[in-house]
């Protein structure tokens, strides 16, 4: 079973960092701009987005205690909107973020539907929560993701191609750590945080650091003013090259 290619397209400081003061101050606006028309260009079917990160871009928060229900809903994928032109991924493993429809409409981009990325641990509430709203899911594991099954369901159950990979540093270094990240391109900020508590392009939580560093490859450096665009391929990886 195939799954999509992956892009994780970032914007971030000089040291790494993707939160923070630095990201909205007036050395970044044009770099910012630049971020949001390459995310444009790249076309991709959908974007995916860590748990954080969904709730503080397209989610409505956390959804809170749910009425309790006495019927067992079966851990089976459900894809409500298979023919969707486009997808917001959320990866919500214990079943937390809250939605008003089933459908995300991000200003400047298009309406997409939304797809949760679960594990069998969410509860039955959650589950009939988002039959209700008729958001697709997919399990993913037990109690832990599994990343690498939830890409392959992805590309399975949906037109996915082509995903991007937006956040945050722990999403992002899931899919690093697992060898899943295809591109990586990254708008650097003519900006240093220098704030260690603002998130990094790529966070490897307990003792979830791999072996060995992800390596990759620059395919190409681009000046945008005073920031820099930064491609890079995956070194050991798919041969089958985003179109």
């Amino acid at each position: 079973m195939d799954r999509p290619y992956v892009i994780c397209h970032m914007l971030s400081t000089l040291d790494g960092r993707i939160s923070g003061r630095a990201m909205s101050c007036e050395g970044a606006r044009q770099a910012q701009k630049e971020y949001g028309r390459l995310r444009r260009e790249y076309d991709c079917d959908a974007t995916l987005y860590g748990t954080i990160t969904a709730e503080e871009v397209c989610a409505e928060g956390f959804v809170g205690k749910l009425p309790r229900m006495g019927t067992k809903q079966p851990r089976t994928d459900y894809a409500a909107q298979p023919d969707a032109d486009r997808f917001i991924v959320a990866v919500d493993a214990a079943g937390q973020l809250a939605w008003k429809d089933k459908v995300v409409e991000i200003p400047g981009r298009p309406r997409a539907h939304i797809i949760e990325v679960l594990t069998e641990s969410v509860s039955d509430e959650y589950i009939a929560y988002l039959r209700e709203l008729d958001i697709s899911y997919v399990f993913a594991g037990k109690e832990k993701l599994n990343c690498a099954l939830a890409l392959q369901k992805l590309g399975a159950l949906f037109p996915i191609r082509k995903l991007m990979l937006a956040g945050g540093g722990v999403m992002n270094g899931s899919m690093l750590r697992e060898g899943l990240v295809d591109e990586l391109s990254v708008v650097l900020l003519p900006t240093i945080e220098g704030d260690r508590r603002a998130a990094a392009l790529a966070e490897y939580t307990g003792k979830s650091a791999p072996q060995t560093p992800a390596a990759f490859s620059l395919i190409s450096a681009e000046p945008m003013g005073d920031a820099l665009w930064l491609r890079y391929r995956r070194r050991e990886g798919r041969k089958d090259e985003a179109k």
